[in-house]
Parts: C-alpha cells; structure tokens; sequence
C-alpha cells in the first residue's frame, strides 16, 4: 500500500474539496482504526482494532460505497466534536442540491479525523 498523506488540516480539506480519491481517504480512516494490511500475508490484521469495530467488519469498510458503517463512524464521534468541521475549520457543509451521498460520507469520515486528531493532538503531523 502506498504511503498516506500527514493527518492535519489541509488533509482534512484535501478529503472535503475531493483532492484525495475515495480509495486514500478509506485508507486513511482505516488507519486511525488500527487496520493494518500485512502484504507477506496479504491479509488484514486486525489486532490494533477496537472489539467493536472488529466485530461488525473484521476487514476494513468501504465508508464511500456503504451506508452502515459510516453510520456507525458519525455515531462513534463523540458529542462535543461532532461539529468540529464547522467549529475548527469554518466548513460550511455543502449547498442543498449539490451534494450526494458520497460528499456526505467523505464529510463524515473527515470529521471522524478531525475528532481523532481533536482527541490526540500527538497525532498530527506535517
């Protein structure tokens, strides 16, 4: 798998303006979940993943293409964060009619990281 963009802001932009493709943006949630793809397996290890996530996708989700499991990832963000794209980065959300699924989802998972990164400022790089 190739490397990852830095989790910080301008990676959470990158996800909200559509400058990453879908495939990166899941490789990074899946990341911050602790899945971790063992290439001399070619398996997923799921070691360093919380029970509860391991137990409804013991391989990592496509968040894009699947309803389920970024509804269960809005429902992990804990309240006081769950506004934080509006709150930190003065995100706007996207225009009635101009907007998909798809920009949901991608806004979702972006909040998702930003609510990590929120929680463990250790984690931000670059």
């Amino acid at each position: 798998m190739s490397e990852l963009p830095p989790l910080n802001t301008d990676t959470i932009w990158a996800i909200l303006n559509e400058d990453l493709d879908d495939d990166t943006v899941n490789r990074i949630v899946w990341h911050y979940l602790g899945y971790r793809y063992d290439e001399a397996t070619q398996r997923w290890d799921n070691s360093e993943v919380s029970e509860d996530w391991k137990q409804d996708y013991p391989e990592p989700p496509n968040f894009i293409a699947n309803r389920p499991p970024t509804v269960k990832l809005t429902r992990s963000i804990p309240k006081p964060n769950k506004q934080l794209l509006k709150e930190k980065l003065g995100f706007k959300g996207y225009k009635i009619g101009e907007f998909d699924p798809r920009d949901t989802r991608r806004a979702t998972m972006a909040n998702w990281l930003l609510s990590y990164m929120n929680d463990r400022p250790e984690v931000v790089r670059g």
